[in-house]
């Protein structure tokens, strides 16, 4: 239930949201219940934890490589996948001999709605 919730949205919810979400359909799961859930996928690599500062976690199912765009005004996260191919060991002067195995970047900013609503 834990991961359907997840996997039907891609709003990056918190593991409270989340517990909200499946509470309508499993009226008895407890908040510990989604916490054990979300770090056993996590540990399984079936989903990704997102932290963003000093924010909760947040939570996604998209396993692309993709970065998330964050909000600063309304706390949206949005996925941002590449626009051509990208190979994090050439855009980054990374240490001789490293290898990537992923990578986790938020980009800050404000999103279109906020941006319309300012103007």
């Amino acid at each position: 239930e834990v991961f359907q919730a997840l996997a039907e949205c891609n709003d990056h919810p918190t593991a409270y949201d989340l517990f909200v979400r499946v509470k309508e359909r499993s009226p008895s799961i407890s908040l510990a219940t989604v916490y054990n859930c979300l770090d056993h996928l996590t540990s399984h690599g079936l989903i990704r934890q997102v932290q963003l500062e000093r924010g909760q976690s947040r939570y996604c199912a998209n396993l692309h490589e993709h970065v998330h765009f964050h909000c600063e005004t309304c706390g949206k996260v949005i996925d941002a996948h590449p626009a051509a191919d990208f190979d994090p060991s050439k855009f980054w002067n990374l240490p001789a001999g490293t290898k990537v195995s992923r990578m986790e970047i938020a980009i800050h900013g404000t999103c279109e709605a906020c941006n319309a609503k300012a103007s």
